[in-house]
């Protein structure tokens, strides 16, 4: 299909984002950018978090892993479920009770100053880089589809993406997000049905059929029974509830919308259907896989991974498929962006310059400091992405989660500590501990082989992580009560 016309849907589908952002974002303050005034639809929340926790790695790395591990991933996503119920019957009573704007003021209040510092430095190292591993991922997609043959370059691609995001996300944040997400999540899985039946009528099988011939090849493997291997099936359904604690109830991008909902109950709700709509979502991106190398097997296409549904979608299906692909596409990598992006900007203001705290600062002043460092971690968003560019993967949803079990382990530990013990922390003592926990953990990853023979390590290294910076602060805390 010509690289102009997916362009021009590509600047469509901007134009209506934009139009939805200068609806939701008038007469926008900090209030409605952190946390939407409290008073977001959960509904909304539910299925726009949705989207947020697909994003543009899911839609293409997921479906491209199927020929590896089949659908193993489902393990993690039965995990997730597990980790959602611990979201909002833990973890949200808790945030909704302290009327947190930044969950990581739970930190200062419960275990100190220098705790809540490191808490949040972690998250914004965590969330930059998960959040440009997957802006990469869809970029480069879209430079290979349609940018290329314009002659442009791809960090003049990354830098455009970055400047729409920003366009529509600069004044209103969440409140903004709260409705875009809505709308990129029902384009998304739109995208994802519709493929799914335009292959199935081209196999000319059914539902039945077309499973009884991934089982043939062993791609609907879904539990793994051997210890040692990283597919085991214990360490990925564990793995997937600590990966959702961590990431999703431990993260200022996520909690930032489910605390931006009226009431805890609504809250909870959110939660709950969320997590149901995105375990279905995600087996039905497993079944895309397989049908995916069914039909490459049909086609002759040789591509795999993460190359597998874009060589397909915009190389051997119709236009319209072509235009749908590119639509669901953009709308999986929008989500998983500009939620970061202010995301990051909340947590930079409120956690680590104070703007709330600071008594001396006007309104306007805030907002002018706000509106900086939302341009400044859109400038570092680019910065990453190039990086991305040059390591390059074959499956980024592997190097995601391999970030994320060194990034998020010491946010699991503080967390867990705070919640789980009565003890008072050496606060200054506290960064330390988080620091030296990844480092134990990269010496563990980098000498497994040597020290455990044929086991391997998965996501589950995440929980080591924790429970090293866990023990961590054990030692260097004392029975004393602390301060509620």
């Amino acid at each position: 299909m010509s690289p102009l016309l997916l362009f021009s849907f590509v600047i469509v589908y901007f134009l209506i984002l934009l139009g939805v952002a200068w609806f939701t974002g008038r007469n926008s303050t900090n209030e409605s950018f952190f946390i939407g005034n409290k008073s977001s639809n959960w509904m909304l929340v539910a299925f726009g978090m949705v989207g947020t926790s697909l994003s543009g790695v899911t839609f293409v790395s997921v479906p491209g892993n199927v020929a590896k591990e089949g659908f193993a991933y489902f393990q993690v996503t039965i995990g997730y479920i597990i980790g959602y119920i611990t979201i909002a019957y833990v973890l949200l009573p808790l945030y909704y009770r302290l009327n947190l704007t930044s969950i990581y003021n739970y930190l200062m209040n419960r275990l100190g100053f220098k705790s809540y510092k490191t808490g949040a430095s972690f998250f914004i190292l965590s969330r930059i880089l998960g959040a440009t591993a997957r802006l990469y991922l869809v970029v480069n997609i879209l430079q290979d589809a349609i940018l290329n043959s314009f002659g442009v370059p791809f960090w003049a691609t990354t830098l455009i993406i970055l400047s729409m995001i920003l366009l529509y996300t600069f004044e209103g944040g969440v409140k903004t997000i709260v409705w875009t997400d809505t709308l990129q999540t029902t384009c998304m899985l739109m995208g994802l049905v519709i493929c799914v039946v335009y292959i199935l009528n081209n196999l000319h099988m059914g539902f039945g059929g077309s499973i009884e011939a991934m089982s043939a090849k062993g791609y609907s493997n879904i539990f793994f029974f051997d210890p040692n291997s990283k597919l085991y099936f214990v360490k990925q359904i564990l793995a997937g509830a600590f990966i959702t604690v961590t990431m999703t109830g431990m993260d200022q991008e996520m909690m930032q919308k489910n605390i931006s909902v009226k009431t805890l109950k609504d809250s909870q709700k959110n939660v709950i259907s969320m997590s149901v709509v995105l375990s279905l979502s995600i087996l039905l991106f497993l079944y895309l896989g397989g049908l995916l190398y069914l039909y490459a097997g049909q086609q002759g296409v040789t591509e795999a991974g993460d190359k597998l549904f874009p060589a397909i979608a915009l190389k051997h299906m119709p236009p319209f498929v072509s235009v749908i692909f590119i639509i669901a596409l953009i709308s999986a990598l929008f989500p998983s962006a500009d939620g970061a992006i202010t995301a990051l900007t909340s947590t930079f203001c409120i956690d680590i310059l104070g703007i709330q705290r600071n008594t001396n600062l006007t309104d306007a002043r805030k907002k002018k400091i706000r509106q900086r460092v939302h341009l400044s971690f859109a400038a570092i968003f680019l910065v990453f992405v190039l990086i991305f560019k040059v390591v390059n993967s074959a499956s980024m949803i592997n190097v995601i989660l391999k970030v994320a079990s060194y990034t998020y382990g010491p946010i699991l530990g503080l967390f867990s500590f705070g919640i789980l013990l009565k003890r008072q922390v050496n606060d200054k003592l506290v960064p330390f501990v988080c620091l030296s926990a990844p480092l134990f953990c990269f010496v563990i990853d980098f000498f497994q082989e040597q020290l455990f023979g044929t086991f391997k390590f998965g996501p589950e290294l995440l929980i080591i992580n924790g429970l090293i910076t866990f023990l961590g602060l054990f030692l260097i805390s004392s029975p004393e009560k602390a301060v509620e």
